[in-house]
């Protein structure tokens, strides 16, 4: 799903949820066309509160996943630095292994004197 999408959906199931809880704590009376002062402080406080609490909610959020974020990086650091040590511990031992295998043939040294056909 598109993350504008799902955001906007989460967006909207927030809403309506704080909508049906502060209606369902401050209307009482449903024969009135508009709300009674009572009902509309109420309405004003609760719905106040649920967007304070949200805020200070994606404060922390955004705080903690920060740090998550900042220690998963870490690890892919230490994880690279580890697969490139290892990477050259094994081109040491590749190199070790091939100059052990490898045969130095003695070079005859030229022959010398006077060999005319």
């Amino acid at each position: 799903m598109d993350s504008n999408l799902r955001n906007l959906k989460d967006f909207l199931t927030l809403y309506n949820k704080v909508t049906e809880l502060c209606f369902s704590r401050c209307v009482d009376n449903l024969s009135q066309r508009d709300l009674g002062g009572q009902e509309d402080i109420c309405v004003d406080r609760c719905v106040t509160k649920f967007a304070r609490f949200n805020q200070n909610m994606m404060k922390v959020y955004v705080d903690v996943q920060t740090t998550i974020n900042a220690k998963r990086m870490e690890e892919v650091e230490e994880n690279a630095r580890k697969a490139e040590q290892q990477q050259k511990e094994q081109e040491k031992e590749r190199l070790k292994e091939a100059a052990a295998t490898t045969v130095l043939t003695p070079v005859q040294p030229g022959v010398t004197g006077n060999l005319s056909m």
